[in-house]
């Protein structure tokens, strides 16, 4: 049943004042003074000051603290290629998450082009402004290409959420899940239907966790990609069997099923025909691959897991970019290696072992949750992941020697995490009362 109306979420968009972010000041201006400080003749000093050393442009802009969110609007969300300026209340809404998760301040961008390499110059000539670049609802296969290419010639954090958010929150199910089931990543089947962005990344990250790349069946809308098809791509290629099968075919003995695509192309005697507690992602919404209630018939001991709030195990990605990004931010890292997003999976699946605090059940309408086949990842709206994810992403950053500004003491850090999250969202829920006035 849905959540609201139409209307209601047109007026929510519209009213009191269109869109969903603005931007606030945050240094007094009320006075002569604080107007030469804030911009002639005072705000020299800082420019000069960053002119002889850029590093000091964390200290004096609000750099190290923004993320651009970008899109051509080609893949937005399940509406497809509806373009950039109606993409905009996405990328608008990504900068909401942003904020109110990790006190990350945005700006969407959307850009009127389908030429990667066109997008790629764009992006790259603002790097003075921005402290990251989030990647968003862009077709697969320039996704990959416009990644790669900005990820190389930028020195700031270049992550494409659509691919590498699912993947870490996916792969936190996945360690979790083999667990449970006694397994190890080396040793599992897994079948993904759909070839796109999320896909390949989540297969790519697979096999980062222990997957072999030689079980990994994948298939795209025509089928299984083997070496026999002439159209593959390159990063569909790497993952091209031998020889062609059907998913019913490939679902025999299968431990795990990854279902980015659309609904209702999985039956029940597919699951049936899986390996003993098998894992079955299906993450097509608003109608995954198989519904929960025909997977739990088909192999009650299944771990089922979507993309819907609805139903237990929700692959969500918002459970990891908002950290990892304030993680990376805080160390100045020069980017989101993969140590980072491995990181990031393994924080996450640990927290789902702690015990659930009592405000998080609440906020679900439920008594009781522990680890196990029903819940094998923690709920999005647990206030743990900041501290639990942010600290890991930030070590591993450090680890890897791809931290400009290292942290001494991540505990320290840990705890004022969590007083700056909620000093933020405190700011922010006063200007929506204040705008609530306004109705």
């Amino acid at each position: 049943m849905a959540l609201y109306t139409k209307e209601e979420a047109l007026a929510y968009h519209s009213d009191p004042r269109p869109g969903k972010i603005e931007t606030v000041l945050t240094k007094p201006f009320a006075t002569q003074k604080d107007l030469s400080m804030a911009y002639s003749p005072g705000v020299a000093e800082p420019c000069m000051e960053i002119f002889r050393n850029a590093a000091s442009a964390s200290k004096y802009t609000g750099r190290s603290n923004l993320v651009a969110v970008v899109s051509n609007g080609t893949a937005v969300l399940g509406l497809g290629n509806i373009g950039p300026l109606a993409g905009k209340p996405v990328m608008e809404g990504k900068g909401v998450l942003f904020k109110h998760f990790a006190d990350i301040d945005v700006f969407d961008l959307e850009l009127d082009t389908l030429d990667p390499d066109k997008l790629c110059e764009a992006v790259k000539l603002l790097e003075p402004t921005f402290g990251g670049i989030n990647l968003e609802d862009i077709k697969a296969p320039e996704c990959f290409y416009i990644e790669q290419r900005l990820k190389k010639e930028m020195n700031i954090p270049v992550f494409h959420d659509d691919q590498h958010g699912t993947a870490v929150i996916s792969g936190a199910a996945l360690l979790n899940a083999c667990e449970i089931s006694g397994r190890r990543p080396e040793d599992i089947k897994v079948v993904v239907v759909g070839a796109g962005a999320a896909g390949i990344a989540c297969a790519n990250f697979y096999c980062s966790l222990g997957v072999s790349r030689s079980n990994v069946f994948m298939f795209d809308s025509k089928g299984l990609l083997h070496k026999g098809r002439k159209d593959l791509n390159p990063y569909k290629a790497s993952f091209a069997q031998e020889k062609d099968a059907s998913l019913a075919e490939c679902m025999k003995g299968a431990h795990m099923f990854l279902g980015l695509s659309k609904g209702n192309l999985v039956t029940k005697d597919m699951v049936r025909s899986m390996a003993d507690h098998p894992v079955i992602f299906a993450m097509a919404n608003p109608t995954p691959e198989i519904s929960y209630e025909d997977a739990k018939e088909a192999r009650p001991e299944c771990i089922m897991g979507t993309g819907r709030s609805d139903y237990p195990n929700q692959i969500n990605n918002v459970s990891g970019f908002p950290f990892i990004f304030r993680g990376a931010l805080d160390v100045q890292a020069t980017e989101i290696n993969e140590e980072m997003k491995i990181a990031a999976a393994k924080a996450l699946a640990a927290l789902a072992k702690e015990p659930v605090l009592p405000e998080t059940l609440k906020a679900y309408g439920v008594e009781s949750l522990s680890f196990g086949i029903d819940y094998v990842i923690p709920k999005p709206l647990d206030s743990r992941l900041l501290t639990a994810i942010t600290p890991a992403v930030a070590k591993a950053a450090m680890d890897t020697g791809v931290a400009r500004s290292p942290i001494a003491d991540l505990e320290a850090y840990a705890r004022s995490l969590e007083a700056r999250v909620n000093a933020s969202q405190a700011r922010n829920e006063l200007i929506i009362s204040e705008y609530a006035k306004l109705k």
